[in-house]
């Protein structure tokens, strides 16, 4: 193919993959076994590099797919025979820690825990944290504005980016790697590219705020009788722990029961038989008084009947404990052949009820087990991991449906943290309005006017 050869003569052979090179290729973590079809993998090592890549394929109009830790739940990442890939697992270099400025600088294929880990070892925190953390590549998180467990303290991605760099459809190099938190000169060009999931350009560096690393973490499992007193310790939480606490993680019953059960090789940190369950997490400076304030928030909340049991972490061995069995997801569902995932948001105060239509209907679908809820409750985030019987796109179409259309008259959202992709591409317009989708259409055929950008994706052009 003649683009191959293009990109050949440009970049170097080692840089571009194609026919048998391709084999051992996959667009997803969790589907790495169905087989892999596009025209090339492109490995970039510099922004330069993404490009020259970019400006061959605008000249030829040829399609690109951006592939980062292929952890996506969206299908972003998905590709036929006619793309070509750039993939940036080869661009993994940490570039700077700047202790002063409490910020690195890194490209887009490093990975988030090796972020964690380099500014642990300067005593720094970069905040951003969620299961995937050990295989998702940055350039992705900032690509789909990432969530995760620690959102109510510290915010979404975006909020942890001082600096960016991508490269617009026709290779234009667009930079602005500055470390300072306060730039109020004009547009904020960055947050462009975080959120639109590679669709207006390729995020190829940036320079991320760290914060002082604690020097204290605490957590503990709660047991709650209903909904209302979920909200109700979640507010005296945040009060009394003033300011520390950084995650309030709930896990609905058939959740928990799941991810504690003798397959998982968890045990229940707190017996079964509650409702909700709550994993709360606080980060604070001074280990005694910490641990002591976390014990006098338990003993309070019993006391004030806003919490029925309590079980703390006592030590880092119970730390990992709790929470592997909140990350480890993976197995709701999984006694089903299939199984579908959902990220919502809405208002805090109408998730009780808000989860409890969405299962009632879905228990009457035969072949369909109840939903497992869990998720971020104190940023109105829920997700949802549906087991089923059936793949067909029929059922899968009855449950979108089900789960999808009251988040309109509810104010909520059909992505909280994960992004459109494929797969919401139909429900965009349940937390979108025509105007706001216009102007969406409007930004992309500005900067990629041949929708040459993972064409097909989170808009229909």
């Amino acid at each position: 193919m003649k683009i191959i050869a293009v990109l050949h003569e440009a970049l170097g052979a080692s840089k571009v993959l194609s026919g048998e090179a391709l084999q051992n290729r996959y667009c997803h973590i969790w589907q790495m076994d169905e087989t892999f079809k596009a025209k090339a993998v492109i490995l970039p090592h510099s922004t330069e590099d993404v490009s020259k890549t970019l400006k061959i394929c605008h000249e030829h109009r040829q399609s690109v797919v951006v592939h980062g830790g292929l952890t996506n739940l969206v299908g972003s990442t998905e590709v036929n025979a006619d793309n070509v890939v750039i993939s940036m697992e080869k661009m993994n270099t940490i570039e700077e820690l700047d202790e002063k400025s409490r910020s690195i600088t890194v490209q887009a294929g490093v990975i988030v825990e090796h972020i964690q880990d380099t500014a642990k070892e300067k005593e720094l925190l970069f905040p951003l944290n969620f299961g995937a953390r050990g295989s998702a590549q940055i350039g992705g998180a900032i690509s789909t504005n990432a969530g995760g467990l620690r959102v109510f303290r510290f915010g979404m991605t975006r909020n942890l980016v001082l600096g960016l760099e991508a490269v617009l459809a026709n290779g234009t190099i667009v930079s602005s790697l500055k470390k300072i938190i306060k730039n109020n000169s004009g547009y904020d060009i960055k947050q462009l590219f975080i959120g639109s999931e590679g669709t207006l350009g390729i995020v190829t560096k940036a320079v991320l705020k760290l914060v002082e690393a604690p020097k204290s973490r605490n957590s503990a499992f709660v047991a709650l009788n209903d909904f209302d007193k979920v909200i109700s310790f979640l507010k005296y939480a945040d009060k009394m722990l003033a300011g520390t606490l950084s995650a309030y993680e709930l896990i609905w019953a058939r959740s928990y029961q799941q991810m504690t059960s003798e397959k998982t090789g968890k045990k229940p940190p707190i017996s079964y038989g509650y409702p909700f369950y709550v994993l709360l997490e606080s980060l604070g400076n001074d280990v005694e008084k910490d641990r002591l304030k976390l014990e006098k928030l338990l003993e309070t909340g019993l006391e004030k009947g806003h919490i029925t049991d309590a079980v703390p972490a006592y030590n880092e061995a119970d730390l990992n404990w709790f929470w592997s069995i909140r990350e480890d997801t993976s197995v709701l569902g999984r006694d089903m052949p299939y199984f579908q995932r959902f990220d919502v948001s809405l208002p805090i105060a109408q998730i009780g009820n808000y989860v409890e239509e969405v299962q009632g209907k879905l228990a009457k679908i035969n072949g369909v087990v109840p939903a497992c809820a869990f998720g971020h409750v104190a940023d109105g985030n829920i997700h949802f991991s549906i087991g089923k019987q059936s793949n067909s796109m029929e059922l899968k179409n009855r449950i979108n449906e089900i789960v999808y259309t009251p988040l309109k008259a509810l104010g909520g959202s059909v992505s909280a943290e994960h992004g459109i992709g494929l797969d919401k591409k139909a429900y965009l317009s349940l937390c979108r309005n025509e105007a706001e989708i216009q102007l969406m259409k409007s930004l992309k055929k500005t900067l990629d006017p041949y929708n040459i950008l993972n064409p097909g994706k989170v808009l229909d052009i």
